[in-house]
């Protein structure tokens, strides 16, 4: 049901602090914690004496105590302490995994532990660029995971789902252009709407003379999608190619399944006006948390009723993006399952 060799992020830093926090990720129940130090480190959410969540331990310098018989454990797993005894048995190890941070944000590897390259992880400059101002949250969705990249690669929804904040007419979003492109590790989606309204959030942070070309720009990789979105006054030069002196926003979705019915949503909004502006600041953070619930509400009325009746659904022209990253990652599935049960000749 998942890529396994993949990075999938497990918290934003402000999360994660010296209290243990539990998630559970690709059905596998992890806790992290910062070090004194300040390293994250992520464990195997399960003491190996008698079993309990570590989630209820404390953090005590750069080690993580049980909250039931004190057995302290190491950020690599190993236990290095037992309260009462000196010898540590060999088999007091649980499981650890790759964490790295980046970009305000905590990733994680669930797979083989030696494929971990940190450098495969996303790049996302905005949340340290100071041309841009952001603010995030993690959002639990209790939905599939595949209905969530469903939602971001097939934008026609706007029009009709956030027509009050980021929508506007809905006809507009119907009719936008729209190219799609397989990357090398991903899709790639460009929606144009020209000559159209801008809406309530757009309006509300830029001032437009009327009318604007907007655009949409989807960058999926297994893992999360990252939009850039904006708009320029109707006739400008954002279609040719310069979008200078237009408004932007860039909007990272960072996609962790957890189940098959719920899935984490790290969601970040990041735009390039009116920087020091706190109420606009606040204003587009409660907007566009405002589509997320809206969201939200779509998706997990859809995924019951997938559960109950899973019937072959309709594509139609709108779901390309949808369809190439579904294809993606059922390739990366396969591609994983062929290395773990090689064929015999």
């Amino acid at each position: 049901m998942y890529i396994q060799n993949s990075w999938y992020a497990a918290g934003m830093s402000h999360e994660i602090g010296s209290k243990p926090v539990a998630r559970t990720i690709l059905e596998q129940p992890v806790v992290l914690y910062r070090m004194q130090s300040g390293t994250v480190a992520a464990l195997e959410d399960r003491c190996c004496h008698r079993g309990l969540p570590l989630q209820h331990g404390v953090v005590t310098g750069e080690l993580l105590e049980c909250g039931y018989h004190g057995l302290a454990f190491d950020g690599s797993g190993r236990c290095v302490r037992i309260p009462g005894q000196e010898k540590i048995p060999a088999k007091a190890v649980i499981r650890s995994y790759p964490v790295v941070e980046q970009d305000d944000l905590i990733w994680i590897w669930m797979g083989d532990p030696a494929l971990a390259d940190a450098a495969k992880i996303i790049q996302y400059p905005w949340h340290r660029d100071p041309a841009w101002a952001y603010k995030g949250k993690c959002t639990t969705i209790n939905a599939h995971y595949q209905l969530l990249y469903d939602n971001l690669m097939d934008l026609s929804h706007v029009g009709y789902v956030h027509k009050n904040t980021i929508g506007g007419e809905p006809e507009a979003h119907s009719n936008a252009q729209m190219k799609t492109t397989r990357t090398a590790d991903g899709v790639h989606v460009i929606r144009w709407l020209l000559d159209s309204t801008p809406p309530p959030t757009y309006s509300a942070m830029f001032d437009f003379k009327g009318r604007v070309d907007r655009w949409i720009e989807i960058e999926f990789s297994p893992g999360a999608v990252r939009l850039y979105t904006g708009a320029k006054d109707a006739g400008a030069g954002a279609y040719e190619g310069n979008r200078d002196g237009g408004l932007g926003l860039r909007t990272l979705h960072a996609i962790t399944p957890s189940t098959p019915d719920s899935t984490y949503y790290f969601w970040s909004i990041a735009r390039n006006v009116k920087l020091d502006n706190q109420d606009i600041h606040e204003k587009v953070f409660r907007q566009i948390e405002a589509t997320f619930h809206e969201d939200k509400l779509i998706l997990e009325s859809q995924h019951q009723r997938l559960k109950q009746r899973p019937d072959p659904l309709v594509d139609i022209a709108a779901d390309a993006g949808a369809v190439q990253a579904r294809r993606v990652i059922t390739e990366r599935i396969k591609e994983e399952a062929a290395v773990r049960s090689p064929s015999i000749s």
